[in-house]
């Protein structure tokens, strides 16, 4: 897979390569679709695929007397693959559609054209890696997100915060899954720390190696169920995949044993059928995590502190000295870590930062130069008396 189509890539493990002859494209007015026959090991039903009340009674609502259901099994740069109770379908992608990711279910007409679009129950995205600033969307429709880290040199907790604020406000429940738990031998001091964040937070310790192991899992991994997994390179996310799926489906590589850093092995997000029924949705380790238009996720993983703030005397209290400052209270009392504020105040800077949108910050570039060109046009008349 190349970089430029290093998008949403979704494959089922059970399936075989019977591809028969593309139809001939349709008019360019239409959305067409191309279809491939992929042969099942066993039938899936809109059950297996994810399918739940929350999308039944959409359509139910919807004025259209026959379509056919379809949930967007991968997203290539001119196409979306789909997947059917009848076998999958490539929609190819126009101007018109409506911007869509992994996860994402559709309702097609009898020539299986897009109709609708379903409204999703949860959406994972986040600001796309480097400078662009855009808002990619990763996956839609998940259940369970796996905020995979390892107990080693590479157990970062402000990391795992920043992971926390996205699928918080993905509407997603978390659970923090540390790998290589047969490389530690005090496994205590890692879910303290995560403890110290939510006393109520999910976590799972595992050797990804172990079958038994890993079996602690499958409670989230139940037929219909679509679980993600999310973390940094290295941490052991395609050695979990293996061991969840029972066979070797992603390669593995070594860490690095100086500074316990990994080798990125997994070259595409892609959705699995597990043994236990469920679809496992593995991603590219993010080196670039950034937040975007997330202030609710992040005050839901800083619940805590959004609850101190309340308590202090102005409304517009920034915890630094200011009289009657509950959050500094709490620190000055040890209830709470002053790390924790910092990395708060300096996640919610930058979600509001990188959620102004691309003609807000060209707009401030703008006022930028001519607030320099003014700057040196005084100066030049200063220096010419």
């Amino acid at each position: 897979m190349t970089k430029s189509n290093r998008f949403a890539s979704i494959r089922f493990t059970r399936k075989t390569a019977t591809t028969q002859q593309v139809e001939p494209a349709k008019p360019a007015a239409q959305h067409s679709v191309v279809r491939e026959t992929v042969e099942h090991s066993d039938k899936l039903s809109l059950t297996h695929l994810g399918w739940r009340a929350h999308f039944q009674r959409q359509l139910a609502e919807q004025e259209f007397q026959d379509g056919r259901v379809a949930r967007i099994s991968a997203h290539h740069r001119g196409q979306y693959d789909l997947l059917t109770e009848q076998g999958e379908t490539r929609l190819a992608i126009k101007s018109d559609l409506p911007p869509m990711t992994v996860g994402d279910w559709l309702l097609l007409d009898e020539q299986e054209r897009f109709l609708h679009l379903f409204e999703r129950d949860s959406l994972f995205s986040r600001k796309a890696a480097g400078c662009r600033s855009e808002r990619q969307l990763i996956a839609s429709n998940l259940d369970w997100v796996f905020i995979v880290s390892s107990l080693n040199h590479d157990f970062n907790i402000n990391r795992i915060e920043r992971y926390l604020a996205l699928v918080n406000d993905a509407k997603v429940t978390p659970v923090v899954v540390l790998t290589k738990q047969d490389l530690c031998d005090d496994i205590g001091v890692y879910t303290e720390k995560l403890r110290a964040l939510d006393s109520n937070l999910l976590i799972e310790t595992v050797n990804g190696l172990d079958s038994d192991s890993v079996k602690g899992l499958e409670r989230y991994c139940g037929v219909g169920k679509t679980v993600a997994l999310i973390g940094s390179s290295g941490v052991g996310k395609s050695t979990l995949v293996n061991s969840l799926l029972g066979q070797a489906e992603q390669s593995t590589s070594g860490v690095r044993t100086d500074d316990s850093k990994g080798r990125h092995t997994t070259t595409g997000r892609s959705l699995h059928q597990m043994p236990s029924g469920g679809l496992l949705l593995d991603t590219p380790g993010m080196r670039e995590l950034q937040l975007a238009d997330c202030e609710a996720g992040v005050n839901d993983t800083f619940s805590e502190l959004v609850s101190l703030a309340e308590r202090c005397r102005f409304g517009d209290c920034q915890h630094q000295q200011e009289p009657g400052c509950a959050v500094q209270a709490a620190i000055s009392s040890g209830s709470l870590s002053e790390r924790r504020l910092i990395s708060y105040q300096k996640l919610l800077r930058e979600q509001a930062l990188n959620g102004a949108s691309i003609a807000e910050k060209r707009a401030q570039g703008r006022s930028q130069s001519k607030l320099y060109k003014r700057i040196q046009d005084c100066s030049r008349s200063n220096k010419r008396g």
